[in-house]
């Protein structure tokens, strides 16, 4: 058939754990090529496919995949996936191959034995070329000492994120007149401007000779709209991100909003201020992080109740929301109404995790540390919105602390590149450190 490989020509990935528990389709993302998949990573996910962890989902799904597709026939023998422009797929059960990693490295483990099963397809095909596929770094390391070719699993990573989006711009030369329109009218129009028609919720520093604004392009109106700087739950804005931060999260068109940056630009308190502002808009008020083990183990090895277990995760948001209750004295109505909601659950504190499988209606979600999910956990939290919802998403995309993420695969990182052309988004790269003189000096210099 015209425009097919010749057989020796394609390729042949060989997936590891890891890729399954980041996609369970991504057997499907390899073309024509051929995959195949170790006995030991079915293995593996069977350890996986109980619980209600997003891993444990990928592996149930993956098992189901698996089991449609094969029917009544082994999966010993090359088998072709679903589709014309599929390749095909087996299961490789033989993992003795001439080289044992076992003995290359000194320890019998299931990394090895994939290695082995890797090995050994490459002996067996030799006019092929075999990859194995991998979110671990160090297995792919391990996989290239043994001159075996290894790659990441570079499906819907984001190709160069020295250019994702910011969601501002800075604007030099603007003319004095455009900029007294801002002032007098609030508003310009993009002729004004002399600029193509920018992102939904974009973001402007317009900078005149002698004077100038803050703006954003309202897709609504089509036009470009001044924004102003005020104080948000006596939290006063300081810079022109913070700026552009509330706006975005106080405009009632906009349903999602992201805001990325390092430690200290202000991203969960700025986030939290915006949500109780807006709480009477709302039923509930929801704060949530992914909690991130130490050593990846579960929190059932802490010692100590439910709470003691992940009260330590959840300090940070709480240090965030007295903070901000410390804005106002104790004897005042605002600082009373924080305390009220806490303990009515207006105001809500939780793992992640706890609100896996609710439908989340009429609420403003925070989920902080965004950057420790994956591109999947990230939908279900979407998915689950229902009407008059809002979902804010905080985190550094530098600072991953999940295994087999990065800057450039985590779910944060994918929804700013993929949601910029919506309406109904908006997003803010916060640069500038607030939190002290000190905070700022550890970042720009260690």
């Amino acid at each position: 058939m015209a425009g097919k490989k010749p057989e020796n020509k394609k390729k042949i990935f060989v997936l590891d754990t890891s890729v399954i528990l980041y996609n369970h389709n991504a057997i499907n993302n390899f073309e024509d090529n051929d995959v195949a998949i170790p006995i030991t990573v079915l293995e593996e996910l069977d350890n996986f496919k109980k619980g209600n962890d997003t891993k444990n989902f990928e592996a149930r799904e993956f098992i189901r995949f698996l089991d449609s597709i094969s029917g009544k026939l082994t999966m010993t023998n090359w088998r072709r996936l679903d589709g014309p422009e599929k390749g095909k797929f087996r299961v490789i059960m033989n993992e003795q191959s001439r080289r044992d990693a076992r003995h290359v490295f000194g320890e019998d483990k299931a990394d090895h034995r994939i290695l082995n099963a890797a090995l050994k397809l490459k002996e067996d095909h030799p006019d092929r070329k075999v990859v194995l596929v991998s979110k671990d770094i160090n297995l792919r390391l391990k996989a290239k000492a043994m001159n075996l070719p290894a790659e990441d699993f570079e499906t819907g990573k984001i190709k160069n994120i020295n250019t994702l989006y910011t969601g501002k711009n800075v604007l030099t030369g603007v003319s004095g007149e455009v900029i007294d329109s801002l002032y007098a009218n609030g508003f310009c129009s993009l002729e004004d401007l002399n600029i193509a028609k920018p992102y939904p919720n974009h973001y402007f520093i317009l900078k005149g000779y002698h004077a100038s604004a803050l703006a954003f392009y309202n897709p609504v109106t089509e036009r470009i709209e001044r924004v102003e700087k005020h104080a948000v739950a006596r939290i006063m804005p300081r810079n022109a991100e913070q700026v552009f931060a509330l706006h975005a999260l106080l405009n009632p068109e906009v349903k999602l909003v992201t805001l990325q940056g390092v430690a200290g630009t202000g991203k969960t308190l700025l986030a939290l201020a915006g949500a109780w502002e807006q709480r009477r808009s709302f039923k509930q008020v929801y704060m949530a992080r992914p909690i991130v083990p130490l050593s990846n183990k579960d929190i059932g090895y802490l010692p100590g109740d439910v709470n003691s277990k992940i009260n330590p995760y959840m300090e940070p948001l709480w240090d965030n929301l007295k903070y901000i209750q410390d804005q106002f004295g104790e004897q005042d109505k605002e600082y009373r109404h924080i305390n009220d909601a806490i303990e009515s659950e207006k105001l809500m504190i939780t793992p992640l995790a706890y609100i896996r499988g609710r439908s989340i209606s009429n609420v403003i979600f925070i989920v902080d540390e965004a950057q420790n999910l994956t591109p999947h956990e990230i939908k279900t939290i979407i998915t689950r919105a229902g009407e008059n919802t809002k979902i804010i998403f905080t985190g550094d995309i530098y600072q991953i602390d999940t295994p087999y993420l990065d800057s450039q695969s985590n779910g944060l990182s994918v929804l700013i590149d993929r949601l910029k052309q919506n309406a109904i988004y908006a997003h803010i790269r916060l640069e500038k450190g607030e939190r002290s003189e000190l905070a700022n000096l550890a970042n720009k210099l260690l």
